[in-house]
């Protein structure tokens, strides 16, 4: 760390807003520190998005070697080493977090381990870690602090019997039952995994769908197919009446009227995310919050002149790519590097298998909104690659003005859904047409065909269905 404590921009958090802040920082030639608590790449690459897609990646292989005979092969005994399977897992996130470390150095940015408070605009101290003491002063300050897992209220989370994603991620052994209360992205995620390798897994979610935030098509296919590979799936159903034994932990599952007792060896908590500012703030400085969220302008400044924040800290929704796109917004306005823009149209993936991907107004949406569109459809059944790769469960969904063609929204569930989303999303920042999708020649065979052929679905113009 540089001698000198004064920065032109100081930033508390190393995630994908944080880190991507101080980086885009570094490169316009800024001095700049950034401060994490535990390991540069934050919640997202250490206890989230890159170890979790490991663990799913060792779980797809496993299923479809067991499965090697669908491809006229023979795997006999295929079997795992569930502590090998995490220990990869963690390895991945490490390497990953070196690499953070690494473009830290490579763009000049001071990165310290420790606990950071705004003491006041402009200062920052640091209140734990070997850093402690330590007054940092800079013009400019990012809060990139993120979120931390929601906890259900008056349940003891002892990290093993009843945990988060976190413990999850760490733990060694396979559990032989697990209850995994919130189907949003997490726990449907943890839910593939667990039963790719012989859980039994209870998913429960409250609201009446998997996958809430999804259009509703997409969540009734993905339902299917997660109760066809052996996942129990109850929605519009309650957690009520905890009971953490010393073996297992038992709960009331409460549908309408019906109420049944579920025992498992463990419980995931998969219920959301709060904003996390403990310690985050000193006495001297009150940010305008929204539902306990830090509010900020179209420029990203806070209430405070001169504090910024950017990620999940500034509410939904909470994933790492907007973080990024946030983060690195707000620093090229603060510097006078172009005009910061704010998230409209995003992708939203969960990794399952089948994979689900999104970007813009749902069905029901738009429906909502009273718009006059249609809806282009393409299953992957009709495709020559998805059916030569074994992988036809699913579809695409696109849904576009009815005059213009303009695209309002597109789903995708099936195999490779996450890459395949990116077409949609750059037609959309584009403001391309369906029209222009199908116009544009995909090779063959491919299963971004199926992209096209739904765009063409939608004037009735799709040659393979």
């Amino acid at each position: 760390m540089a001698d000198s404590l004064e920065y032109d921009l100081i930033v508390i958090g190393g995630g994908p807003a944080g880190y991507a802040g101080a980086i885009r920082a570094g490169q316009l030639g800024k001095k700049v520190a950034c401060i994490e608590m535990e390991r540069a790449g934050g919640t997202c690459l250490n206890w989230g998005c890159i170890p979790t897609k490991a663990l799913l990646k060792s779980a797809e292989l496993y299923q479809k070697m067991r499965k090697a005979e669908v491809y006229g092969l023979s795997a006999k005994e295929v079997s795992f080493d569930f502590a090998k399977v995490m220990e990869r897992s963690r390895g991945v996130a490490a390497q990953m977090a070196k690499g953070i470390e690494f473009l830290f150095r490579k763009n000049k940015v001071d990165y310290l381990v420790g606990k950071a408070q705004v003491s006041a605009p402009g200062m920052v101290s640091i209140t734990e870690g070997e850093h402690r003491g330590k007054f940092l002063k800079a013009k400019n300050v990012l809060i990139a602090t993120g979120c931390k897992m929601r906890r259900i209220p008056d349940l003891a989370y002892d990290g093993q019997r009843v945990i988060t994603s976190r413990e999850a991620l760490a733990g060694t052994q396979l559990p032989k039952s697990v209850v995994i209360v919130g189907a949003g992205a997490i726990g449907v995620e943890f839910a593939y995994f667990y039963n790719a390798f012989g859980t039994k897994v209870t998913l429960v979610e409250m609201l009446p769908a998997v996958l809430p935030v999804e259009d509703e098509e997409v969540s009734k296919t993905l339902q299917r197919s997660l109760e066809k590979q052996g996942i129990r799936v109850l929605t519009g159903t309650k957690c009520e009446h905890f009971r953490v034994g010393a073996a297992s932990v038992k709960v009331d599952l409460v549908t309408g009227d019906q109420r049944q007792e579920v025992e498992a060896d463990v419980l995931l908590s998969a219920i959301g995310v709060v904003a996390n500012l403990d310690g985050l703030l000193g006495p001297a400085v009150k940010l305008e919050l929204d539902r306990n969220y830090v509010k900020v302008g179209d420029d990203y400044q806070t209430s405070v002149k001169g504090i910024y924040a950017a990620g999940d800290i500034i509410g939904p929704p909470w994933l790492a790519h907007i973080a990024t796109f946030e983060a690195v917004n707000a620093v090229n306005g603060m510097f006078g590097h172009g005009h910061p823009k704010r998230v409209r149209n995003f992708p939203g993936c969960t990794y399952c298998q089948p994979q689900v991907a999104s970007t813009g107004l749902t069905e029901r949406a738009a429906k909502e909104k009273k718009l006059d569109f249609k809806v282009g459809k393409f299953p992957f059944t009709a495709s020559g690659k998805a059916v030569a790769s074994a992988e036809s469960e699913g579809f695409v969904k696109v849904i576009s003005d009815a005059r213009t063609g303009e695209i309002y929204g597109a789903h995708i569930i099936g195999s490779e859904a996450t890459e395949l989303i990116a077409e949609y999303g750059l037609a959309m920042e584009l403001e391309a047409t369906v029209e222009e999708i199908h116009q544009t020649i995909h090779a063959h065979p491919t299963l971004s065909e199926a992209s096209m052929e739904a765009a063409a679905a939608t004037t009735g113009e799709a040659i393979h269905i």
